[in-house]
């Protein structure tokens, strides 16, 4: 079931509204800030300021999309050129000193505000994961891939909030019935508007808390 039909019109267009406005107000709100972390970024260590890297996006019924999401780099440039593609650890000797604090208070994914204009991703919905994981993740864990059909991936989550980030397939399948649930929420605007409250109050407290990594 596709979500053009189960979600209805009303919450879909107040979700697409909500995201353009929050990012937008987000970009303007947190301009200084960008400009901090880049000069920030730059003097830690050599490499982009913005780290680009491509990742499933939504599922539609002829197509999956894909998308380069942005952050703020948080790893040494060379961070995979031995070890290829990983989920990052604890304690990640690749993170630099300064990407450190960027996950902890979450600033590094300030730029995927630029991905939910683009219609990339949404505020707020499943985490999009990198193409070369899907296949794995699709064979081991059921109705994996279902998370994202017809749902853009979000910045924050339902699943992100309570579960925090991916190092194992375990991590990934404790995830699963999170994203389902907040696609059960879309069906009522009154579910959808106080779920997405809670995930962003949730959100700003890791944030504050200094919570991420």
């Amino acid at each position: 079931m596709l979500a053009e039909t189960y979600v209805p019109a009303t919450v879909a267009a107040a979700k697409r509204l909500v995201d353009i406005a929050g990012a937008v107000a987000g970009i303007v709100l947190s301009a200084p800030i960008w400009l901090l972390v880049a000069v920030a970024v730059k003097l830690d260590s050599p490499g982009p300021v913005i780290f680009r890297q491509l990742r499933v996006g939504r599922s539609l019924p002829d197509r999956t999309e894909l998308f380069e999401m942005m952050k703020f780099r948080s790893m040494r440039a060379d961070a995979e050129r031995l070890t290829g593609a990983v989920w990052a650890t604890k304690n990640d000797p690749r993170i630099t000193r300064v990407g450190r604090f960027l996950r902890k208070t979450r600033l590094d994914e300030l730029p995927q505000l630029i991905n939910v204009i683009r219609g990339d991703m949404s505020l707020i919905g499943p985490r999009p994961e990198r193409p070369g994981f899907c296949k794995k993740l699709e064979q081991a864990i059921p109705f994996y891939a279902e998370r994202t059909v017809g749902l853009r991936p979000g910045v924050t989550g339902f699943a992100q909030v309570f579960r925090g980030y991916d190092e194992t397939i375990e991590d990934v399948r404790a995830k699963v019935a999170y994203d389902h649930a907040y696609a059960a929420a879309l069906l009522d605007f009154g579910a959808w508007a106080r779920m997405d409250a809670e995930i962003v109050i949730r959100t700003l407290a890791v944030m504050v808390g200094g919570r991420g990594r």
